[in-house]
């Protein structure tokens, strides 16, 4: 329902390796030494940060006397990370060869839930479901995790994003160079005012030197198709002009219910070398996404109808009539043993979306020594999310109308960095500005009403436009202004020794007009916040961080920083944004709403080897002035208001092994702790509920990974098993969902190893087929929690309000590239 309104095995030991501490740029692992396993690289010359470079093999050369300690990892196959000095901050790097290994299409977030302390939910197992996916790190949920894209902000990663776009509406997977990941704390560079919990920095691949290009055809359960063309034009002249242009189709049924799951989407990147070591590039995406949902639960209707409640659309008269016949008191089986049966399924609830983003880059080498990188960008976005309620009929005598929220989005930006090395100092320092104009509104159009057994007039495509409506139903316009501003430094005391301190400000401000709402939809006498404005100021956020490689294969580091978070925003009580709110709610809480802000500490240790890598990672985060958005009563027209409820305190430790005991052959394991419980009792409506001490909502405590993989000559085989702990469901931790286990299979070969097929199809340079099982053990479980916001307690209707969304079952995945 909508309110109202590698292997990756060795990946989790990268994880382990190089846990991020939030500077953004890569962590040296330990020195090379003359040991079989490892090769030396050749001296990478001075650069402002730790080049990253997913090669699953390289030549050997010895180090030389005259050239700097090279580091990188001994764990990985496929990925590394290098310097030629120790470098400030970790990273956690995934790139394409491991996420072409999950099903054809697969979000790259889920690739990330292997990392511990990463947990991703989705009710569709490729995690294309965008209503349906969630992702937290550490505590922290979408909305508090940094998203860019060559830098672009892609914003908050929520249904209706109101400053960005859904990271697979930005690019499609197999685009994706590698996913850069700073856990905790977020590097000062990064443009989002959101990362209080680290950030996620996409890379997108730069086009081939040679003409070529890559086809892929995959297949699985309901109907799923995943079908993926590029072109690379090659070195097109002397100076290196090239581009690539691709196309991508997804399509399938959602598993539960009847209705389509359809993308389609564009990517094109241009580079043009200037000189030696300058280019300016461009990026362009298109995106038109179609998607109906699976439908919301609450925890009475697990216990009283079962996991399989579906909405009543299915594309045939019978369907609206069965939509009909319960806004009219007639209910399916077994409603009748739940409070709100006409609240607990609907006709319908889709989401349409159309993006069109992208930008240009200049970077320019103006000495040896210093760099110039420039990036302007825009995005534009139009969004309609339709529910049909049986709450408000519409004038046909209809007792159903179809209601669509149709935000939409214009945004401008530019950034600007220098990066500049001289003797043990890399300084680098930068701003970004960026202009977003966010139209949020609602809007009711007529559905056809059945008249002795005929309809009178055509049943209307979800999926389609909607036009023409009979009700407008809330109206806000948003501008906000946002500018921050970074300097940073690293000073090399030593090679093997690396201290860095930086600092950020930010300064957004956000001015909320032209609001109206309908008094007959919402009751006589409500209002919306309109002509209001907040101003998100931070002059000094300062980050600092130490990495130390001692010994022939251990590290240590810490790293400490503050972030702010700028003010929400969103449509009519969607969100936690104080503007969606009323004006009497805005009025009342205006003197205690602040930026949410947090200061976090990590202190870490890390073994890497031939046959082992270990590591701990132990952090604590202070969060301060968290806004929560509080719902009591029905989620069709739910009791909504923002408040303040003071700290949140996380104490969290993440270990993980991985063992090699022969070549190719992976066995890692991962546990992930996080106390993280809110400070205060919350007070609402003049009742006090005891949140003190209790577990933040939706997120565990305890989280248990493991991963088996092989390769073998062309074969690459994994299975994996994940253990998602019990999870609070209400805020005084009265209704918990119960912990689950997730597990899954999958098999690769490339048909390219085989010499008899490079012989005879001389212009297919890899083959590979795939398969893969998702949900081994065809588990029932509850996937994402809170996407209608999260209830009080039992006493204030927590069983009945529906929440929640079922996870997939056993599905079962197949693919066929080939690159030419």
């Amino acid at each position: 329902m909508r309110p109202s309104t590698v292997s990756l095995t060795r990946l989790l030991l990268l994880s382990s390796a190089f846990i991020p501490i939030g500077s953004g740029y890569a962590r040296a692992a330990t020195p090379v030494h003359k040991t079989p396993h490892i090769t030396a690289r050749k001296h990478i010359p001075p650069a402002r940060n730790a080049k990253i470079v997913s090669k699953a093999r390289v030549k050997q050369k010895t180090v030389t006397p005259q050239e700097p300690a090279t580091y990188l990892s001994s764990t990985s196959e496929q990925f590394e990370v290098r310097s030629h000095n120790v470098p400030h901050g970790a990273v956690v790097t995934i790139g394409q060869k491991l996420l072409s290994q999950a099903p054809a299409g697969t979000n790259p977030l889920k690739t990330l839930a292997q990392l511990p302390g990463i947990m991703f939910q989705t009710a569709q197992p490729q995690g294309i479901d965008v209503w349906s996916n969630q992702v937290f790190m550490h505590g922290f949920q979408q909305q508090e995790i940094g998203m860019t894209l060559d830098g672009m902000p892609l914003g908050e990663q929520t249904v209706r994003n109101y400053n960005g776009l859904n990271t697979i509406q930005a690019i499609s997977s197999e685009n994706v160079a590698r996913i850069v990941v700073s856990e905790s704390a977020g590097a000062e560079s990064v443009a989002a005012t959101n990362n209080l919990g680290g950030s996620f920095s996409y890379i997108s691949r730069d086009p081939a030197h040679k003409f070529g290009g890559t086809v892929t055809q995959g297949f699985g359960s309901y109907a799923n198709f995943h079908t993926f063309a590029r072109v690379d034009s090659g070195d097109l002249n002397s100076t290196g002009t090239r581009f690539y242009a691709s196309y991508m189709r997804q399509d399938g049924q959602i598993w539960k219910g009847t209705g389509d799951q359809f993308m389609q989407q564009v990517n094109a990147k241009f580079v043009q070398p200037v000189g030696e070591s300058s280019s300016i590039s461009a990026f362009f995406d298109w995106a038109d996404l179609h998607q109906f949902s699976t439908p919301d639960v609450s925890p009475e209707m697990l216990s009283n109808v079962g996991y399989k409640t579906t909405n009543y659309y299915n594309g045939k008269q019978s369907g609206l009539q069965a939509a009909i016949n319960a806004a009219n008191g007639i209910f399916p089986p077994g409603f009748n043993k739940l409070k709100d049966p006409e609240d607990s399924a609907y006709y319908d609830a889709v989401l349409n979306t159309d993006d069109t983003f992208g930008g240009i880059k200049s970077h320019m080498q103006l000495t040896d020594k210093l760099t110039w990188d420039t990036t302007a960008y825009g995005h534009g976005e139009t969004n309609q999310t339709t529910w049909t309620t049986p709450y408000y009929s519409s004038p046909n005598g209809s007792p159903l109308s179809e209601l669509v929220k149709e935000p939409s989005i214009r945004r401008f930006g530019i950034l600007s960095q220098l990066h500049y090395n001289i003797a043990h100092n890399d300084i680098s320092g930068g701003v970004w500005y960026e202009n977003n104009h966010y139209q949020s509104n609602m809007f009711a159009y007529e559905m056809p009403n059945i008249v002795d057994g005929q309809l009178t007039s055509a049943i209307p495509n979800p999926l389609g436009h909607w036009s023409n409506p009979f009700a407008k139903i809330y109206n806000q316009t948003y501008n906000t202004n946002t500018f921050t501003a970074f300097v940073q430094d690293t000073y090399r005391i030593l090679p093997n020794l690396a201290l860095h301190f930086g600092f950020k400000s930010v300064l957004a401000t956000t001015r909320v007009g032209n609001g109206f709402i309908n008094d007959d939809y919402y009751g006589a006498g409500s209002n919306i916040a309109s002509g209001v404005g907040l101003t998100t100021s931070k002059p000094f956020l300062p980050h600092i961080s130490a990495d130390w490689h001692f010994l022939k294969h251990h590290e240590l580091y810490f790293d400490i920083s503050e972030n702010v978070h700028t003010y929400a925003q969103s449509g009519y009580k969607l969100s936690n944004s104080p503007f969606a709110i009323s004006q009497t709610a805005f009025d009342a809480g205006r003197n205690s709403f602040k930026p949410e802000t947090d200061w976090t500490y990590a202190l870490g240790y890390r073994y890497n080897s031939r046959f082992v890598g270990a590591s701990v990672y132990a952090y604590r985060t202070n969060f301060n002035n968290r806004l929560q958005q509080i719902t009591s009563g029905s989620a069709v027209n739910p009791v909504s208001t923002v408040s303040n409820v003071g700290g949140v305190t996380m104490n969290g430790v993440d270990a993980a092994i991985t063992i090699m005991p022969i070549r190719n052959l992976s066995f890692t394991n991962s546990i992930s702790y996080d106390h993280a419980t809110y400070d205060n009792n919350l007070t609402e409506a003049g009742t006090s509920y005891g949140t003190k001490g209790k577990q933040i909502v939706n997120y565990p405590r305890f989280m248990y990974k493991t991963r088996l993989s092989y390769e073998w000559r062309g074969v690459t085989a994994y299975v994996d098993a994940n253990y998602i702990g019990k999870r609070n469901y209400s805020y005084t931790g009265d209704v918990k969902i119960p912990g689950y286990w997730l597990s899954n299979l999958g098999v690769q070969y490339n048909f390219g190893k085989l010499e008899a097929f490079r012989n005879s199809v001389s212009a297919v340079k890899d083959l590979t087929l795939s398969f893969s099982i998702t949900n081994l053990q065809n588990n029932r479980y509850i996937s994402t929690m809170g996407e209608n916001g999260n209830p009080l307690s039992t006493g204030q209707g927590a069983l009945a309000y529906q929440s929640m969304l079922v996870g997939a079952p056993r599905m079962f995945f197949g693919s066929l590239s080939a690159n030419f």
